[in-house]
């Protein structure tokens, strides 16, 4: 078992089902599919809880009823939420419109300004995983680089994010590469990066490092719901990292992971996860 921090997102996502493909101009009918647990930190902190590691959610919620309501919903679930601050304020929804092939697109308010506070103690962390835009990530992913493994997701702008593990999708990508991949990925990671992870969807994903590439297939399944399967293959990636795997065996879990994800209808992970973890 590692002892894990994520730096990530929790939300309350409201599910608006639509009926039919969203095109510009069009009109649509949608059924409310209610509230449901969302976000980076639970959709990759709850299947790393199922599969055994100790997950500390650094995040921020609102002090409102909402509020209230995630982090009882990620307590349950096994998440550590003590270091979760409050602002005063409303927690909005986050809404997830799912078209019947399963895409969503995602509409989300303007959060708070999220500053980080002085770092912890990295000797009693095994792994750091960042998925936020907080202010001061960068430090705190450099102060962690000497003490534990550091895996971070490609940030939405150009700051650099130092790490050993940098991750994107190919569409994180577009218009933002315009060299070799692995020069870029140096850019943001700096010189403590060990591998650059492209995923691209069904295409499987691509590990660069300084000397070689290797891809790994995706692991093909029926698309129900694709929220969460980047975070998901996020969450497999590492559980395998954190148990010494190869990067290959990491990126062959992380597909496994994400092919559970896109099969079930929620952002966090389901119960064939669950069972496959306990198997």
């Amino acid at each position: 078992m590692a002892n894990i921090l994520l730096l990530a997102n929790i939300n309350c996502d409201r599910l608006l089902q639509l009926d039919k493909p969203l095109q510009t101009g069009g009109r649509f009918h949608y059924q409310d599919g209610g509230l449901r647990l969302g976000g980076g930190g639970a959709n990759t902190g709850i299947g790393l809880v199922w599969a055994g590691h100790s997950v500390s959610l650094v995040s921020q919620v609102g002090n409102d009823k909402i509020g209230n309501w995630i982090l009882a919903q990620a307590s349950t679930q096994g998440l550590d939420c003590r270091l979760v601050e409050r602002f005063q304020g409303n927690t909005c929804e986050m809404l997830l419109v799912m078209t019947p092939d399963g895409e969503r697109t995602i509409i989300r308010p303007e959060r708070p300004i999220f500053a980080l506070s002085s770092p912890p103690n990295w000797q009693q962390f095994d792994a750091l995983y960042t998925n936020s835009s907080a202010k001061g990530i960068s430090g705190w992913t450099e102060s962690a680089l000497d003490s534990c493994l550091v895996v971070s997701q490609l940030a939405k702008d150009e700051r650099v994010r130092p790490c050993h593990i940098l991750i994107a999708s190919i569409t994180d990508m577009e218009g933002r590469c315009n060299e070799e991949k692995w020069r870029f990925a140096t850019q943001i990671a700096g010189e403590s990066l060990r591998y650059f992870v492209v995923t691209d969807g069904e295409n499987g994903a691509i590990a660069y490092s300084e000397d070689d590439q290797v891809h790994v297939p995706a692991v093909l399944s029926e698309v129900v719901d694709t929220t969460g399967a980047g975070d998901a293959y996020a969450a497999g990636l590492i559980h395998f990292l954190c148990e010494q795997k190869s990067i290959t065996e990491a990126m062959e879990e992380g597909a496994r992971w994400a092919a559970f994800a896109v099969a079930t209808p929620s952002s966090v992970p389901g119960d064939d996860l669950k069972h496959y973890l306990a198997n």
